[in-house]
């Protein structure tokens, strides 16, 4: 079995394999083949790719069309899945709810797709959930972007001039990168306080020292796979009022809630950014789904009566070289978990409660539910 890797698109950091994670592969028995170039972002040489057992391709049409498996970070274009040969398999992060074009392209051209994001959130399938490892690295980097913006220190500082008080810092959505988020201003120093609507994530917020701010906003619940209810217009607006007071005393806000397949819903208000005091900054991790921040723009530092509004799309891009690592190591447990080690092919048994929730297309058909 032949896997192919190519080149991320041009705005793209990340790689989606490193020389370490490709060595794995071909220890199975399978052949990897690279695009040339295709760890040039994160400092990575074609020669390391070679010395780990790698072809090196210099035409990404040949890559796609001899590849059994084609695996990439992001989405497919068009003219890409016509490359494809009919039979093979794709993994990636897809975005099958809201792709229509490309789930219908790829089950035309009889494609097997795998999108990272529907890994579904069981013990078993920790160990592949890329959505999950990229939330974490995005966490950390939003604040270090935070950071790097605000003009005062993180933390408490005690000097001959006098004493600096500590950053406050607000993270508003307490998952993955939420999580991530608070250990990380924690770590530097700041006074961190964090909502959710999920009252179950507090006693999380307290052990990592920060303080779980509580709103009642009524009924609010998690889903089975562990991500936080919709709320509706009017729990919003409940949570808007509730949330002022704590914005307009923060330095630092830092928001992460995200429907999946749904636009991001918006959190924080004009009047909340006005409310705030001058030099303070917002990230919003959202941005790239419709953001939770009125006014941010995707891959845009939006400056708003001294507030800096920061809309970066590929905050797991700012640590690409780790975000490169661990989606690799993702896609080889992916892989591994059902790779045929006698006949050297992947076992597709559909009804495996892993790939019946993230297998979009197979055999010219949409088979999974939820995307049809």
């Amino acid at each position: 079995m032949q896997i192919f890797f190519p080149k991320e698109e041009a705005h793209e950091i990340r790689a989606t394999i490193l020389p370490e994670v490709a060595k794995k592969f071909v220890d199975l028995g399978i052949e990897v083949n690279v695009e040339s170039g295709i760890g040039e972002k994160v400092f990575v040489s074609d020669e390391l790719y070679r010395e780990a057992g790698a072809s090196i391709c210099s035409e990404k049409e040949e890559g796609f069309n001899n590849a059994d498996v084609v695996c990439k970070i992001n989405k497919p274009s068009i003219e890409e899945i016509k490359l494809l040969k009919s039979g093979s398999i794709y993994i990636s992060f897809l975005d099958p709810f809201n792709e229509k074009e490309i789930v219908s392209q790829l089950s035309t051209s009889g494609v097997t797709s795998i999108s990272m994001e529907l890994v579904p959130r069981i013990t078993r399938a920790q160990k592949m959930d890329a959505l999950s490892s990229q939330a974490n690295l995005a966490g950390y980097a939003a604040v270090i972007e935070a950071s790097r913006t605000l003009s005062k220190s993180f933390p408490m500082m005690m000097t001959a001039a006098g004493t600096i008080s500590p950053a406050r810092v607000f993270v508003v959505g307490v998952g993955v990168a939420g999580l991530q988020a608070i250990a990380t201003a924690k770590r530097l120093g700041a006074r961190v306080e964090a909502f959710d609507t999920r009252p179950v994530v507090e006693e999380q917020v307290k052990s990592l020292g920060g303080k779980f701010v509580k709103i009642d906003v009524g009924d609010t619940g998690e889903t089975d796979q562990g991500y936080a209810k919709e709320l509706s217009p009017e729990q919003i607006k409940m949570q808007q009022e509730g949330m002022k007071k704590i914005c307009s005393q923060s330095d630092v806000i830092i928001t992460t809630a995200q429907v999946f397949g749904r636009p991001a819903p918006k959190i924080i208000t004009e009047d909340m950014v006005s409310a705030m005091q001058p030099g303070s900054v917002i990230v919003d991790m959202a941005v790239s789904t419709g953001g939770n921040v009125e006014g941010s723009k995707n891959d845009e530092y939006v400056f708003k009566e001294g507030v800096t509004i920061i809309g970066m799309s590929n905050l797991p891009g700012e640590v690409a070289r780790d975000a490169s690592q661990v989606f690799g190591s993702n896609l080889f447990n992916m892989i591994d978990e059902f790779w045929d080690e006698e006949n050297k092919e992947m076992n597709f048994d559909l009804e495996d409660e892993i790939l019946k929730g993230c297998v979009i297309t197979h055999q010219g058909s949409i088979v999974n539910e939820s995307v049809k």
